[in-house]
């Protein structure tokens, strides 16, 4: 059984499918899919692909979400391994994507092969929800499937995204939600001129950093009893011709916030336009909602994944929204309960990203554990 999930991992981590570019890791599980009764389709948007597998008609409707893209590896020659090349040592297995998050859907589709081989007839249906737009821009993956399902009148009622959501051991968290995630591009104008001669020109770059520093010691909210607070920082600063002496005419700033529900997108944008407005400044703003907070309260689907971990971990999980956003932002809103269990979250994005291999074993009887309570 673990050597099962161990080869299907490895198998997709030596496919490059840097975002969003799925490199033919859709088609092999879609295949493994096929042969165990399931209905599969291919759902492609633009250059991303998707799939939606489903084995059953009636409810309720289990559905496993997850993606096989990746972040680009970085700098190969500081990796121990070629990362498209899944090698284990000392216990763990090295490669991109080996914790997020080929490594989780070799565990779910291993636990449905093993599943359904003991019980075919289930009182509900399963499904699979996977794109190769998750860590890019997210707009023609999980979004476009959705959108998809809801024109059908298809409605999802327990999803398990396997985004590595475990911090210290395999199964200590449980993600039941998220902040939101809103991006602004703030563009400060001035004048150009020389710097010897500022009387005759007017430095948007002064001006920014009077931004920066309202922005940032500003208080957004406190948050509540099941999201921390809202945050906002800057992610990148453009400006400057490259001269010396030259004063540029104007400069870029883009910056996020990851709200909770205690404050919302509009609120946001409109205190921090009192904010530069207060300032005085000549600017510009536009803004993007990358996704809305969601949050799971008691559900079965917690009720079993909870009982799941407890069974084959031991342990007791604890319940998160924290982090940044996932795909299951566009799966809640449907009404759908949500919850994202997956691997250790310690390396991924990193350089000599892994995963231990027993936890892929330990995650793929977790699942399957999921199945049986919720299917059976």
């Amino acid at each position: 059984m673990g050597d099962a999930v161990l080869e299907l991992a490895c198998e997709l981590i030596n496919r490059p499918s840097v975002t969003p570019d799925d490199q033919g890791c859709l088609e092999i599980i879609a295949d493994r899919l096929e042969a165990i009764g399931f209905e599969v389709e291919p759902m492609p948007f633009g250059q991303v692909s998707n799939l939606w597998a489903r084995r059953g008609h009636n409810s309720p409707l289990l559905c496993f979400a997850g993606h096989t893209d990746v972040v680009p590896p970085g700098p190969r020659d500081q990796w121990r391994n070629d990362p498209f090349a899944a090698e284990v040592h000392e216990g763990k297995l090295f490669g991109r994507g080996a914790a997020d998050m080929k490594g989780a859907l070799a565990a779910m589709v291993c636990a449905c092969e093993r599943f359904f081989a003991d019980h075919p007839e289930t009182i509900g249906s399963l499904a699979f929800l996977l794109t190769s737009d998750e860590e890019g821009l997210a707009v023609d993956g999980t979004r476009k499937v959705v959108e998809n399902l809801q024109a059908r009148g298809l409605a999802i009622d327990y999803c398990v995204v396997g985004e590595p959501s475990s911090a210290r051991q395999l199964g200590d968290t449980l993600r039941v939600g998220r902040r939101g995630s809103l991006n602004g591009h703030l563009k400060i104008l001035g004048t150009q001129g020389h710097v010897a001669y500022p009387e005759e020109a007017h430095n948007p770059i002064h001006d920014a950093a009077r931004a920066i520093a309202a922005l940032t010691s500003a208080h957004w909210d406190n948050g509540n009893r099941d999201f921390p607070s809202t945050t906002f920082q800057f992610s990148n600063i453009q400006g400057g011709t490259g001269a010396s002496n030259v004063i540029p005419g104007d400069v870029g700033l883009d910056f996020n916030f990851r709200f909770s529900p205690e404050s919302t997108a509009e609120s946001l944008q409109q205190r921090c336009t009192l904010i530069l407005d207060a300032l005085a400044l000549d600017y510009q703003i536009s803004w993007e909602l990358s996704g809305q907070p969601f949050y799971t309260a008691d559900s079965p689907l917690l009720e079993a994944a909870r009982k799941a971990i407890s069974e084959v971990c031991e342990i007791s999980a604890e319940t998160s929204t924290g982090g940044g956003t996932s795909d299951g932002r566009f799966i809640a809103p449907t009404g759908a309960a949500v919850v994202e269990l997956g691997l250790l979250n310690q390396s991924i994005h990193q350089i000599n990203e892994n995963t231990p291999v027993a936890d892929l074993l330990e995650l793929s009887k977790i699942y399957e554990r999921i199945m049986e309570l919720l299917l059976l």
